[in-house]
């Protein structure tokens, strides 16, 4: 009897739920010798390729480009070959290979079991809650379950996100594609042949059916259709037609950081008592040119050690807080893959070349994707400097265990009152956001005051 072997996805990060199917290096049928390529895959963090834990013949993939899958759940199956390398039972593969505690299969020696891992070793039989696991910027729940994408009849065509994606791409008008699918639903299959057929381009004239070819004589003949200058009286081009389905807009499945950016911001949400103070800090005092980041980056640390409560971690399940003597700040990194949240550590030691290293450092690999996972969490307050863009003040969200973040704006001149007339002054816009049930308003308001005063300082 054949040897079938079941790999799970593997833990690809820190405690990371789950991963999307980019690119499949083989498919079923194929045999793969051991540790080769086997699928790459992507997570909140970076695109990485997973190797074959075996050597043999793939026997099933369990999903397709673009599926989601959580970790702990199957990813494929193999009849292992008994003939080649295989990777001892107890060799360390770097990865957690079975499915996680909760998920695995049944002991050899007692059903009632599973195995816990490919070291050996048993667990009682799965619990239904399983705790939060690290993440980018928060805690999330992680699964077993492979999440497939929905169907939907935008535009009266039956097709999942990922087909409709796929035509856009290849330029086929999915309202002329002949579906195979099950009750109607286009699938990729359908996509690709009417690609390479050309019976559907986007642009072609439409093809008219048997019966509309029948009736065609007993319809009145349309009347002359009224022109409209594809120009406007200002010599600019206008669109003359309504807009077709390939100027539409596609949903697209959430995947990688901005899907885990969306569980994180709604967990947030959901936990957070969260209360705005917004104030100027005067920057009319500073002599030469100054690094401003690095200025606002000693501010909130001479704050922190004037008001240790928004320095801290709060537990709100046990209602716990923790106040840390260090200052390890979370800067926002917006990228076009969605919002990195890296660690500047000891910032409380280091001057302002040190600083400017450090996120220097940090936003390059976050840029190439090379970060490590530890260096997304652990940090003990936050900072968005989105003023480096646009905008004056905000609310930005306080991501648990995090007491406080603090929103710095766009810097302008305006002009202010002092005695005997007025100035026009260099101010920079602040906001503090922090967790009401963890710190106070007085807190806060003291916290923002010290942050004010050293900006004010001339060096």
């Amino acid at each position: 009897m054949a040897d079938i072997k079941t790999f799970f996805l593997p833990d690809l990060g820190e405690g990371l739920p789950d991963a999307t199917v980019v690119e499949w290096h083989v498919k079923e049928g194929d045999t793969i010798k051991l540790d080769a390529p086997l699928v790459s895959m992507e997570t909140a963090k970076a695109v990485v390729d997973v190797p074959s834990p075996y050597s043999g013949t793939v026997k099933k993939l369990h999903g397709g480009v673009g599926d989601i899958i959580e970790t702990g759940a199957a990813l494929a199956d193999f009849e292992i070959d008994p003939n080649a390398r295989q990777r001892a039972e107890a060799e360390s593969t770097g990865h957690h290979h079975g499915p996680k505690k909760g998920v695995g299969s049944p002991a050899a020696d007692d059903p009632s079991k599973v195995v816990a891992s490919d070291d050996g070793g048993e667990i009682d039989p799965p619990k239904a809650d399983r705790e939060d696991e690290g993440t980018v910027v928060g805690a999330m729940v992680s699964g077993n379950a492979v999440h497939t994408e929905q169907v939907s009849s935008a535009g009266g065509v039956k097709a999942v996100p990922a087909v409709r994606a796929a035509a856009k791409k290849l330029k086929v008008d999915l309202a002329r594609v002949q579906a195979t699918g099950a009750g109607g639903v286009i699938t990729m299959a359908d996509v690709k042949n009417a690609a390479a057929n050309g019976s559907a381009a986007l642009g072609a004239a439409p093809v008219r059916s048997a019966a509309a070819q029948h009736l065609a004589p007993s319809l009145p003949e349309p009347g002359p259709a009224p022109t409209r200058t594809p120009v406007s009286l200002a010599g600019k081009a206008v669109r003359t037609a309504p807009p077709g389905k390939e100027a539409m807009g596609q949903p697209e499945q959430l995947k990688g950081v901005r899907r885990n950016m969306a569980r994180v911001m709604a967990d947030a949400h959901a936990q957070v008592v969260p209360t705005t103070l917004v104030d100027d800090a005067d920057l009319h005092a500073w002599i030469g040119k100054q690094d401003i980041t690095a200025r606002l980056i000693r501010a909130i640390v001479v704050a922190c050690k004037t008001v240790p409560a928004l320095n801290a971690w709060f537990n709100g399940k046990d209602l716990t807080r923790t106040l840390h003597p260090h200052v390890d700040i979370g800067i926002a990194v917006d990228t076009d893959d969605g919002l990195f949240v890296p660690a500047l550590r000891n910032a409380d030691v280091l001057d302002g070349a040190g600083i400017r290293a450090a996120i220097k450092r940090l936003r390059t690999s976050v840029e190439d994707r090379s970060i490590p996972a530890s260096e997304l969490s652990g940090y003990t307050i936050s900072l968005s400097n989105f003023g480096m863009f646009a905008g004056r003040y905000a609310t930005p969200v306080v991501v648990p265990p995090t007491v406080a973040i603090i929103g710095a704006g766009k810097l302008s001149h305006d002009v202010v009152a002092v005695m005997g007339g007025i100035e026009v002054h260099r101010r920079m816009p602040l906001s503090l956001t922090f967790d009401h049930r963890a710190a106070t308003g007085g807190e806060a308001a003291r916290f923002l005051k010290a942050m004010i005063d050293d900006l004010g300082l001339p060096n």
